[in-house]
């Protein structure tokens, strides 16, 4: 039943339809206010872009979804990367970390992944204030229903109210939003994320002009009250005793409250916590066939691993805390789809949760995506000019791998509108590069996640120097400020300086062999140079600066991370000459570009698997081509031969 319009109401309603009747314009329109979309408004409007960002929930900005926590394993090298670029992501993750830790220290230096365990709400409250600080950002609470495409040309959008805000470039970041379907046992309801609609009409609409879509699924664990666990019965995991951080930048620190580092701990599932999740089998939405999509490989739920690895005994559970100021826990490597019953149950199995009282019970959420082989490298649509997608929708997982993916289509929709050369990092480069160039060459029938193994070469792809190999780019393009970059500048004269000092100077056997003795290394029976002695296991520049006045005198005024630097590049000195020799020869490949309309099915020396992936995939250039799945060797010599070169 319509309300009669009163005299006191006719204001609003005037209003309403005024702003219904408005045609907004922009320069780029980001869809979607997760980490990609932060990412990519905030880079485009710090390149100079008028940009609108449209959220469903103005509340949930770069909302921690799953995990509270930033980095991990490749996924820190990356969050370094968006740092260097001039991202925002490492700064959020200083300002609310509540605990950081640097991984695989026991290994080499190509492996070290800076993490931090994150206060949920302060993450979301920080990434507000600096968007709504960054000029050229403006805001809109709406659902987005519809793009406007003209000659295969996006040209803006229509949102849920019936406005039409046109614009030069579109990002769709739309996270797991797009006909998202959650999962409780044999309940199933419409959702982009637990108390959150999903989003309709997009996938239906970009199926009608040619794209291809297709479902993928994710989980979530549940949540727990801390103050019903007995943390006695768990293994502390503290954070690193001298705590570092993501950001390259000096106006942020570790821990900036000046807060103690609050610990996580470790637990495990036991047989009698199998047994019980077995018993809501027969309800899960995974094995009854409700859920279509495919789940993460490296990530998959609880119920999975006892399936799968039913050899194990036992599997680890991760007990993190949610912020500074809540009792609220997420319990790690527990997601799960099944019943509530049976989730309180099995964890009330697990030692130190006996007494355990539930906030919300874990879910799986079934959403759409496209296959990443219909993008440019820039993350351009190759159907539809100006259109860009990024994070979940190109079929990725992980809040790292989202924000990298929208700072890049920030990045290149300002190019392109200004008719700018895109920005393209090659895979020696950096992960990001590694991971776009993976979505777009061989597509992902899987959650995509980041790993070091991933890359070819890791040891040039370290996070220690992710400023030295992007920030130059990023300030050339107008993202990067002229601090950062006369920062980076200064990072690399004071490393040359020490390189050469401990070339050129010795040290005595009276400054050193005292400290030689305390890790069982050979004493030095005369003066040698401090580059030989840096290279003996155990030894570092540290203990130079502590045992060598000329070391402390030359370094005192120096940045820690210019000294971590300098000495990784003197250990590891032969490594990254033979890594970076190798990159540049499989370089010469990406510069023999191939053209966009190069009809592949006219070369019938190809096989016919090459000419099929080649005239999907439409490399770039021979190295892109070179790395799809089903082009041999032999193939690219004929590409080669065919092109001139």
């Amino acid at each position: 039943m319509l309300c009669k319009v009163t005299a006191s109401c006719l204001p609003l309603v005037l209003i309403i339809f005024a702003l219904l009747k408005m045609t907004l314009k922009y320069d780029i329109i980001v869809v979607g206010a997760g980490h990609a979309g932060c990412e990519a408004a905030a880079a485009a409007a710090n390149m100079g872009s008028k940009v609108l960002l449209i959220t469903m929930d103005m509340t949930k900005i770069a909302q921690m979804s799953c995990n509270p926590a930033m980095g991990g394993i490749a996924k820190g090298q990356i969050v370094r990367e968006i740092d260097a670029l001039g991202g925002y992501s490492g700064i959020v993750s200083d300002r609310s970390s509540i605990q950081f830790k640097m991984l695989n220290r026991s290994k080499g230096p190509a492996m070290w992944s800076p993490r931090s365990q994150n206060d949920r709400a302060l993450f979301t409250h920080e990434w507000r204030k600096m968007l709504e600080k960054t000029p050229n950002v403006d805001f809109w609470q709406d659902m987005v229903k519809e793009i406007i495409v003209e000659n295969r040309k996006v040209i803006g959008l229509f949102t849920g109210m019936g406005m039409k805000i046109t614009a030069n470039a579109v990002i769709l970041t739309n996270g797991t939003f797009l006909n998202g379907i959650i999962h409780i046992g044999e309940k199933q309801f419409g959702g982009g994320r637990a108390g959150e609609q999903a989003s309709k009409g997009i996938t239906e609409q970009l199926v009608s002009m040619g794209f291809l879509s297709g479902r993928m699924k994710t989980g979530t664990p549940p949540r727990v009250d801390g103050r019903s666990l007995d943390y006695s019965k768990m293994e502390i995991q503290p954070g690193d005793e001298n705590p570092n951080k993501f950001s390259f930048l000096d106006n942020t620190s570790p821990l900036s409250n000046g807060k103690t580092q609050i610990a996580c701990y470790l637990s495990y599932t036991n047989a009698a916590v199998h047994d019980i999740l077995k018993t809501g089998f027969d309800k899960s939405p995974m094995y009854s066939g409700r859920i279509q999509g495919v789940g993460p490989r490296y990530c998959p739920s609880i119920e999975d691993k006892v399936t799968r690895f039913a050899e194990r005994e036992r599997h680890q559970i991760f007990v993190e805390p949610d912020g500074w100021d809540t009792a609220e826990i997420y319990v790690n490597g527990f997601s799960t789809s099944l019943p509530e019953d049976v989730q309180m149950k099995a964890l009330q199995k697990i030692p130190g949760f006996e007494k355990c009282k539930m906030f919300r019970p874990g879910y799986a959420i079934e959403y759409d995506f496209f296959p990443p082989t219909q993008l440019h490298l820039t993350l351009e649509t190759k159907h539809i000019q100006n259109l860009y997608f990024a994070g979940q929708i190109n079929g990725t997982t992980g809040y790292e791998e989202a924000a990298c993916q929208g700072l890049m289509a920030g990045i290149n929709a300002h190019l392109k509108i200004n008719k700018q050369e895109p920005l393209v990092l090659q895979r020696s480069e950096a992960y990001i590069g590694v991971l776009i160039d993976d979505l777009v060459t061989k597509g992902t029938e899987e959650p995509y996640r980041m790993f070091t193994s991933r890359a070819e070469y890791r040891i040039l792809l370290r996070q220690d120097n992710a400023d030295v190999r992007l920030t130059p780019k990023a300030y050339d393009i107008g993202l990067a400020s002229k601090d950062r970059f006369e920062r980076v500048n200064e990072k690399n004269t004071q490393t040359t300086k020490v390189i050469k000092f401990f070339r050129d100077e010795s040290i005595s056997p009276e400054e050193f062999n005292k400290f030689l003795n305390t890790i069982d290394s050979s004493p030095l029976s005369q003066k040698v140079k401090m580059f030989g002695v840096l290279l003996r296991p155990g030894v570092s520049i540290n203990d130079f600066v502590q045992y060598s006045s000329a070391v402390k005198a030359l370094t005192e005024t120096f940045y820690s991370d210019s000294l971590d630097q300098a000495e990784i590049l003197m250990k590891y000195e032969g490594y990254i000459s033979k890594e970076f020799d190798m990159a540049e020869k499989i370089q010469r490949l990406e510069t023999i570009k191939i053209s966009d309309d190069f009809d592949y099915r006219r070369l019938t020396s190809l096989s016919s698997e090459a000419r099929e992936k080649l005239s999907l995939v439409r490399p770039e250039t021979i190295g892109q081509a070179s790395r799809i799945s089903g082009v041999n060797p032999s193939d690219i010599s004929i590409l080669i031969v065919y092109l001139g070169r």
